[in-house]
């Protein structure tokens, strides 16, 4: 035994010294991950045969408009519910739904998962989408298609048939949760609140729906919460974008990331890596910083004690020595101050008075200069038209004096006077 141990301990030894790895060797990394595929066994009956010592109740309230679908798809609720052993009651007249567990329930988690269901029935979550069309649509291409093992049918069939059609049912199931977010009180502007809101929603639902293919969750927006519905790791990221959204940030950055995320994922190689170099970094480019005052105040260190009292005149006089001095003296003291004031002052208003009579500064002349020649081809046409309508115009002649009135006109006007005489 005591060889066998000290060859254990210098192999042990050997190991913990060689840096390269044995193949016998399996690295953290791959300890840590949970492999593809993988379940966690369920919650049976054998795992808790005495069951439950006490009764355990959940209630939720529910609005006006949601009592009609509840009433109409309550069995449905109880039918799921009694496959957990679990006790669901509607009360219509108090507008509530609760839950509570009975003596054959075995599993403890089962009324959480009771309460989360009725949350979101009451939350406007269908219980189960499509299950009425899904019918409809199997029986109708059971009669019309005569082949019952049609590819393109079989397609359809289990498409409907898939557990995603069933919304709030799916919260009884191990691997899925729940979450509602409360975005009523993120934004205090009302016309503020319902564009952000549309936003998240998108344009025929088409951010929502791009959501929910990224992040396998169900997301349905009412009133001032968003509930979503799925695995643990779509709900943090359908959170982190729905806050964001509520921030003025757009969901189309946070959906772009996720895309790359998700193709990140696929390659084995990169998921032990950093993502952050394949990551896109958005800048805020519209938002300008605070401006800062001017005049900045600045805060006194505090202390306990209060300010020292101002010294009075009797004190300023005794530290100086004026309060020994005579009464003439001080006179010609304060005589000689007033004198010293008075001077200053007088200068100060001679010097104003003689700026107006101090030329102002000329400006200097700046010389004109010759234009530079314009180089390029002389245009003889347009020279020779110039030329032609100054010869008309007559240009730098002496203004043209018009003639005087000739004899005649003058005769005619002497007859007409005389005749009019």
């Amino acid at each position: 035994m005591a060889a066998s141990t000290a060859k254990d301990g210098t192999s042990g030894a050997q190991t913990v010294k060689s840096p390269k790895k044995t193949k016998d060797q399996v690295d953290e990394s791959e300890l840590l991950t949970v492999p593809d595929g993988w379940k966690e066994p369920a919650f049976t009956r054998e795992d808790n045969p005495r069951g439950l010592l006490e009764e355990s109740s959940f209630a939720t309230l529910f609005p006006k408009y949601r009592e009609a679908y509840l009433k109409e798809c309550w069995p449905l609720v109880e039918k799921a519910l009694g496959d957990l052993h679990v006790k669901g009651s509607l009360d219509l007249i108090e507008g509530s739904v609760s839950v509570s567990t009975t003596k054959k329930t075995f599993d403890p988690y089962a009324i959480v998962k009771a309460r989360d269901l009725i949350k979101l029935l009451a939350r406007s979550v269908p219980f189960e989408q499509v299950k009425a069309s899904a019918l409809f649509i199997t029986t109708y291409l059971v009669h019309t298609v005569p082949n019952l093992y049609h590819p393109q049918k079989t397609l359809i069939i289990t498409s409907l048939c898939h557990p995603a059609c069933f919304q709030a049912v799916r919260i009884l199931q191990d691997d899925v949760a729940c979450d509602i977010i409360k975005i009523g009180t993120m934004v205090r502007n009302r016309e503020r609140f319902v564009k952000r809101r549309q936003r998240l929603i998108g344009p025929k639902g088409s951010t929502l729906k791009a959501l929910e293919l990224l992040t396998n969750c169900y997301v349905m927006v009412q009133g001032n919460t968003v509930s979503a519905l799925g695995p643990y790791n779509g709900l943090k990221e359908v959170r982190k974008v729905v806050m964001d959204t509520m921030k003025n940030i757009h969901p189309i950055y946070n959906i772009k990331t996720l895309m790359i995320k998700q193709e990140l994922s696929k390659d084995p190689d990169l998921r032990t890596q950093n993502w952050e170099r394949f990551l896109p970094k958005f800048r805020h480019k519209n938002l300008s910083k605070r401006k800062e005052p001017k005049k900045k105040s600045m805060k006194k260190e505090y202390t306990p004690f209060p300010p020292p009292q101002p010294e009075s005149k009797v004190d300023q006089e005794l530290a100086s020595g004026e309060f020994f001095l005579r009464e003439s003296v001080k006179r010609r003291k304060k005589m000689g101050e007033i004198k010293v004031k008075q001077a200053e002052a007088l200068t100060k208003k001679q010097e104003e008075r003689n700026k107006a009579f101090i030329p102002p500064k000329e400006k200097p002349l700046m010389k004109k200069t010759a234009k530079a020649p314009t180089e390029g081809k002389l245009d003889i046409a347009a020279i020779k038209e110039k030329v032609k309508k100054a010869k008309t115009k007559k240009l730098g002649a002496p203004p043209v004096i018009p003639p005087p009135p000739t004899s005649s006109t003058t005769d005619k006007k002497k007859k007409k006077t005389k005749d009019k005489g």
